[in-house]
């Protein structure tokens, strides 16, 4: 009776992993490139905006620069990787 029981749990326990893993598999897989292009994209515009703004204020030093340098560079390797992906897009269909 006892075997009974745990393998029902098992098989239960089994096939709730399996849905939760599917269900996170599609939720990923829902997100495409433009969901997180957007994203990136605000991310850029914030991260150059502040460096404007704080450029032109007593807070800029040295470090700051060098610290939001080091965010913006991949942001903007992001953004033309975007650009060149949407181009491609058009031009495919």
């Amino acid at each position: 009776m006892m075997s009974t029981v745990s393998s029902t749990m098992s098989a239960t326990a089994s096939a709730t992993s399996t849905l939760s893993t599917t269900s996170a598999v599609s939720t990923f897989a829902t997100l495409g490139v433009a969901d997180i292009s957007v994203v990136s994209v605000i991310c850029l515009i914030a991260l150059l905006s502040a460096s404007e703004i704080l450029s032109a204020s007593s807070c800029w030093h040295r470090r700051l620069s060098t610290v939001l340098n080091i965010a913006i560079v991949p942001m903007v390797l992001t953004f033309f990787l975007i650009v060149g992906y949407k181009v491609v897009e058009v031009i495919g269909s």
